[in-house]
């Protein structure tokens, strides 16, 4: 059976150290940015898919509100997108890797130096039954 979540997840992160309170960028207007999920800095192939097409990227780092994807062409914020994950199990903690889909828009993109850094939220997801 399916699971479906909105922003929160059952992702093991039992060997990280998580701070109990929300963490604020130190360098983002304290009003935009809330963090209160655990981040994995981990590089997947991934391809969004969009009103406007596809677009091939890598994720930098991914939690269970939202994802950092580095592309090679700009996006807009506010676009709506949806992607698959296979999220490793070392990372998870489980028994095999685990298939993702989700759902969630762009919030912001800025220029690297040399690619293109897109923040997402990750609004719906599921896991695909295995």
């Amino acid at each position: 059976m399916a699971h479906y979540g909105s922003g929160v997840s059952s992702m093991n992160a039992s060997n990280v150290s998580v701070p109990r309170t929300p963490v604020r960028s130190r360098t983002a207007d304290p009003q935009q940015e809330v963090r209160c999920a655990v981040r994995f800095p981990i590089a997947l192939p991934v391809v969004l898919a969009s009103g406007k097409g596809e677009i091939t990227a890598v994720t930098r780092n991914v939690s269970a509100s939202g994802v950092v994807f580095e592309l090679g062409s700009p996006v807009r914020a506010g676009l709506e997108i949806s992607f698959s994950l296979r999220m490793p199990s070392t990372v998870l903690g489980t028994p095999h890797d685990v298939l993702v889909h989700c759902q969630g828009r762009v919030v912001r993109c800025s220029k690297n130096l040399s690619n293109y850094l897109a923040a997402a939220t990750i609004d719906e997801y599921h896991f695909a039954e295995q």
